[in-house]
């Protein structure tokens, strides 16, 4: 079972699939995962209006603990964690720590915002694609580049939350969790 744990993270507005299947998937494979709330909800409410309880709050001071940080898209999830110098600092400490930075559909625009897309290619949700000024995007379902993981939406968490198992504990470890869930890509 891995060691290894992951903070991702939730604010109102926040797209739930990919939140819950990012959370669902790193759990099935034994990696830890804190839900991590940004903002002043203690219940967030997110983009399809299900409520969701966080483990905590998001705490910057507190983020080494984890190997990787994950920003789920949603419009207004991305508009509250653009807004969050905490936020954008985490994503910067993480990098600088060698540690993964992991964001899908709007949620490559925090990492824009964190000052971490240039020179790197990416993806993310088609309509965010015009507010991406830097690097280099890409239109596929899933994108590492170096320490940074992209995906595009809802409909590629599943391959998004298996990239994320793989990287952080092998092609094994997500084959394993895919083969259990009939996940066929």
């Amino acid at each position: 079972m891995s060691k290894k744990n992951v903070c991702v993270l939730i604010a109102d507005g926040t797209e739930e699939m990919e939140a819950v299947i990012v959370v669902d998937v790193l759990r099935r494979a034994g990696i830890g995962v804190f839900l991590a709330g940004v903002g002043d909800s203690r219940l967030v409410t997110t983009s399809r209006g299900v409520r969701i309880a966080p483990d905590g709050a998001w705490d910057p001071g507190e983020d080494m603990r984890f190997d990787a940080l994950v920003v789920p898209g949603g419009i207004g999830g991305a508009e509250t964690m653009r807004a969050d110098a905490g936020v954008q600092q985490g994503i910067n400490d993480f990098l600088t720590a060698g540690k993964l930075v992991a964001a899908i559909c709007a949620g490559p625009t925090v990492l824009q915002a964190a000052g971490v897309l240039a020179n790197k290619t990416y993806t993310s949700h088609p309509s965010c694609r015009e507010e991406l000024t830097v690097g280099t995007w890409v239109d596929q379902p899933v994108v590492r580049d170096g320490q940074i993981l992209t995906s595009q939406a809802p409909g590629t968490a599943f391959a998004f939350a298996l990239a994320l198992v793989e990287t952080l504990d092998g092609a094994e470890t997500a084959r394993r969790v895919a083969t259990g869930m009939l996940y066929r890509d």
